[in-house]
């Protein structure tokens, strides 16, 4: 096991690596967890001992909103890099936000459009249009092959994915599935917000979409329903909705195919997001 490279500026970045082979990265905000290590461990596998593999740590301010937690956010550098160098990077970009901002917020920013007004972005005003400026910026500076995106943030991967699409980045954006708990939680950096009493609530997002699940074969309002029966017993759901997977507008009721169960809900004071992507085989009863 090799020690990780740490970068701090995009020139220290620019200078490591550059006789590799091909370039993967996973972008983080720190906070590592095995859901991060899994997504350093694909990306080693799909370069090989001969690639490059980058992990981004930084906690972009764009994404959060008017009290949201920013300032909470753990940053925790010492213990995510012995995370990246278990997982298998070669890299760990580090910067701070006057090295990626250097003129203080941009001016100019990507917008996510429709798809980053509806769910998450109804919640959170601003939040997608914040990740993708970020994921922009860092693509050009790691300039890799090939990026690395977990399945929890559905509907962040699809929007990283329709930039890439859009704006004709020359990078493969591969989703890796969702790392869970053996109880079933997903893992999530906010999870060590939650009390022991908190812990026990937050199980019911999982819950909710294996109920959801389970109702596959009898339509999308079934589906939705079955979720909402589960969580709105337990919590105040800030939505669940079964949507489309490329632009997460909801699906009809008589919907047949592959579609998203996407949930929110607030335990305590962490906010928790969740889903599972289904094929809907049946149609509702009459």
């Amino acid at each position: 096991m090799t020690a990780v490279q740490l970068a701090r500026t995009a020139a220290e970045l620019a200078a490591l690596g550059a006789d590799k082979g091909p370039r993967a990265v996973v972008m983080t905000m720190g906070a590592l967890h095995d859901g991060h290590a899994a997504l350093v461990r694909a990306a080693r596998e799909r370069v090989g001992p001969a690639g490059l593999v980058v992990v981004t740590v930084f906690v972009n301010p764009l994404q959060f909103g008017a009290g949201e937690d920013l300032d909470r956010y753990p940053r925790t550098l010492d213990a995510d890099l012995k995370v990246c160098r278990e997982a298998g990077a070669d890299v760990v970009f580090a910067p701070s936000v006057d090295e990626v901002y250097p003129g203080g917020e941009p001016r100019v920013r990507i917008t996510a459009g429709p798809t980053g007004a509806v769910l998450e972005g109804a919640s959170r005003p601003g939040h997608f249009d914040g990740m993708l400026t970020v994921v922009a910026k860092l693509l050009h500076l790691t300039a890799p092959r090939v990026a690395f995106f977990g399945e929890k943030d559905a509907q962040q991967l699809a929007l990283i994915r329709r930039m890439v699409r859009d704006l004709n980045f020359p990078v493969e954006v591969v989703g890796v599935p969702t790392v869970r708990e053996p109880d079933g939680l997903a893992r999530s950096s906010r999870n060590r917000y939650l009390s022991a009493a908190e812990r026990e609530i937050a199980l019911s997002l999982s819950r909710a979409l294996a109920a959801g699940a389970r109702r596959t074969g009898d339509g999308a309002k079934a589906v939705r329903a079955a979720a909402e029966d589960v969580l709105g017993a337990v919590l105040a759901p800030d939505y669940v909705e079964l949507v489309d997977i490329d632009d997460f507008t909801p699906v009809a009721e008589d919907h047949a195919g592959p579609a998203i169960l996407a949930i929110a809900a607030r335990v305590g004071a962490t906010r928790l997001i969740d889903n599972a992507r289904l094929t809907i085989t049946g149609v509702p009863r009459s």
